[in-house]
């Protein structure tokens, strides 16, 4: 299902990136485009309860109008080990807001994540809430975000090896969510950011952070250095209740 919303997604985002881009070029008095898109690929290597190389992409797509703002992130990963796929996993993230004032507005969030070669065939997240924008500037922009949703996981049982941060158990279940996230213009050429979110719930509480400096070649290129990571509070015995990812990757903005 994830597969066939994604599709669908991508053809609407660059269908209409593709004519805004034609109306822009036939006015160029007209405003700027409310759409804003990247491509990000490259290399990533893993270390603790897994330990690999491979490579990755992400493709993010925004439209920004008036009081509304509309995001939305693909990420693919695949992994080989001796020349088998070891991992072959898309994940997709959108979110809508609505600002209800200058520094307050209500967003809604799905983040979706299907495989047949990791320990879930399916983990949605679901929340909604409200979110407050301490700055909001060409510098610095600093949002905080709240709210109740509804987390499903269902386990694929025959691809659990010894090293995943899961438990054998479908879930289903109320959550709360709380995000804070921090974009940095330091230089001309240079930015940092950094995005925390947690989910808590009766089985479990995560907390996924990343951190990310990003280095303008060009106006459209950029080089991107990333760590993230994931934190777990309730895990197997005998595993790091922390994972954490290394990447360098090229960014294209468009």
């Amino acid at each position: 299902m994830l597969k066939k919303v994604l599709l669908t997604g991508l053809i609407a985002i660059s269908a209409s990136v593709h004519a805004s881009e034609i109306e822009t070029e036939d006015a160029d008095t007209s405003p700027p485009s409310p759409w804003e898109s990247q491509v990000e690929f490259g290399y990533q290597s893993s270390k603790g309860n897994d330990d690999s190389e491979s490579l990755n992409g992400r493709l993010e797509a925004g439209y920004t109008s008036g009081q509304h703002r509309h995001t939305g992130e693909v990420k693919y990963y695949l992994s080989k080990e001796d020349g088998e796929t070891d991992k072959d996993q898309l994940s997709l993230n959108l979110q809508s807001d609505y600002k209800i004032s200058p520094d307050y507005y209500l967003y809604a969030n799905f983040k979706g994540l299907e495989t047949e070669y990791s320990a879930y065939f399916k983990d949605y997240t679901f929340s909604g809430g409200l979110g407050y924008q301490v700055s909001n500037t060409e510098r610095l922009l600093l949002e905080l975000e709240f709210g109740p949703g509804y987390r499903y996981q269902n386990p694929n049982l025959d691809e659990i090896d010894d090293d995943d941060l899961i438990f054998p158990e479908t879930v289903a279940e109320a959550i709360l969510r709380g995000n804070v996230n921090v974009s940095w213009q330091m230089l001309d050429n240079l930015s940092f950011a950094s995005e925390v979110t947690v989910t808590t719930g009766r089985s479990n509480t995560r907390i996924d952070s990343e951190v990310s400096l990003t280095n303008n070649i060009t106006e459209e290129i950029a080089l991107k250095i990333a760590q993230s990571q994931q934190y777990l509070d309730r895990v197997p015995p005998g595993l790091s209740k922390t994972d954490s990812v290394f990447s360098i990757n090229l960014l294209f903005t468009f």
